[in-house]
């Protein structure tokens, strides 16, 4: 487990509730088997959405074993990773975390339509290399419904 990992962890088990008016901060897994677009999306998440990133992994194997430990309150999920893609891991995330949204990154969305996704537990569809203000908004709607 990483630093941030790890104080993302520990932030979690020191204040379980805020003061009134303030807002529970929300945590982020990201998976993507390329370091620089996990960066990327993080430094995203981070600076511009407010969210808290309390890990990466980089594949969907990794990203089981991540998820049972740090309980994200949303999953960034890319389609295509070696050893487990997207695909075969979101039904398994979800099954293990079934309120938790996921967010399928792929740089083919076409190939995923909507049923599909559905079926496999995937929340929505963005592609990459588009607008992350999409990915944004999409994670903010997403974590206001759950």
């Amino acid at each position: 487990m990483g630093t941030n990992e790890r104080q993302a962890q520990r932030g979690r088990s020191l204040s379980p509730s805020t003061a009134a008016g303030e807002r529970m901060p929300k945590y982020i897994l990201i998976v993507d088997d390329h370091e620089q677009l996990r960066k990327l999306v993080r430094a995203y998440l981070e600076h511009e959405g407010g969210f808290i990133v309390c890990g990466e992994a980089v594949d969907g194997f990794d990203a089981l074993e991540k998820a049972e430990t740090l309980k994200p309150d949303l999953i960034v999920l890319d389609l295509s990773m070696p050893k487990m893609s997207g695909i075969e891991a979101a039904p398994r995330l979800k099954k293990m975390l079934p309120r938790t949204p996921i967010i399928m990154l792929t740089s083919y969305q076409t190939a995923l339509r909507n049923h599909d996704a559905i079926s496999l537990g995937i929340d929505a569809v963005i592609a990459k290399g588009g607008d992350m203000t999409l990915l944004a908004n999409s994670v903010q709607n997403l974590l206001q419904r759950a």
